[in-house]
């Protein structure tokens, strides 16, 4: 079966709207309300774009944004496929090869995440410093990419600089934001308790079921990627209660207040650090 390609997707985006951010973020659980701060001048639903799954869990609007934060422009996806849908990894990270086809060159990636660490709590954030892949396979697997390579360096996974400015641009909104890793699954079902002893042995703080797959992605097109995730619940066994899904779409919503500062704030910061950079070329 013949990929789609993602040229053809980014071409259609850049027909939809003459503005050309570098910037994108994918909205995952706890942060699709974060959409509502920014200046929006265009949306395209996901099935308008070829190559792009649909999005079904709840939650996931399925739809991306052309907008503005201040003077930043900025691609938003609201909402992401997720490999535990029945999706093959090729589907589940096109988006991001689209992005690279656009002319992104940065990609804040956020989700919900079960709080491991004991000195975490439901509604905290974390930013993401580096990851463990146990969702049992690689996106970079199979048939090569034309022009990249596959052997990909994860040493620097999560940019630094862009760290500083999560951090940043959470002091500025009040938020304590944690740091850590975060270790992916394949999901659906939420771990067992041995499962979560097990993890944080391993040095895991937080766990999902996403964002590491677009990770290694956006890497190997050469992005500069930031992640932070909204811990929505305590993982199995370091608190009492069930799980659910619903649990996680409420913790959301109480902080979801909290995300879109934090997020509006970051964007801001993106590009006031480019006019920075104009700035100083035009006075050499």
């Amino acid at each position: 079966m013949n990929q789609p390609d993602p040229n053809v997707a980014a071409a259609l985006l850049k027909r939809h709207s003459r503005l050309r951010p570098t910037l994108a973020v994918i909205l995952g659980s706890g942060f699709q309300q974060a959409s509502g701060e920014l200046e929006t001048v265009g949306i395209v639903p996901y099935e308008k774009l070829p190559g792009f799954p649909p999005t079904v869990v709840e939650g996931h609007a399925g739809e991306l944004l052309f907008g503005r934060s201040g003077d930043t422009p900025v691609l938003v996806l609201r909402g992401r496929a997720h490999y535990y849908e029945g999706h093959a990894m090729e589907r589940v990270t096109f988006a991001v090869r689209v992005l690279a086809a656009f002319g992104i060159r940065e990609l804040l990636l956020t989700n919900a995440a079960g709080a491991i660490n004991p000195r975490f709590r439901p509604g905290d954030f974390m930013r993401v410093t580096d990851h463990i892949n146990l969702m049992g396979v690689n996106p970079l697997r199979g048939r090569p990419v034309e022009r990249l390579s596959p052997f990909v360096d994860l040493t620097d996974t999560y940019d630094a600089d862009l760290g500083r400015r999560l951090h940043q641009a959470a002091r500025r909104c009040g938020i304590k934001l944690h740091s850590g890793v975060y270790l992916a699954v394949c999901g659906p079902t939420y771990e067992t308790p041995a499962e979560i002893r097990a993890f944080a042995r391993l040095g895991a703080d937080a766990v999902g079921m996403s964002t590491v797959p677009e990770a290694v992605v956006a890497r190997q097109c050469g992005m500069r990627v930031a992640a932070v995730s909204c811990l929505t619940n305590l993982a199995a066994g370091v608190g009492g209660g069930e799980l659910s899904h619903a649990q996680v779409l409420e913790t959301a919503e109480r902080v979801k207040g909290l995300a879109a500062q934090m997020l509006k704030t970051f964007v801001e910061s993106c590009g006031h650090k480019k006019n920075m950079k104009k700035t100083i070329e035009k006075q050499r």
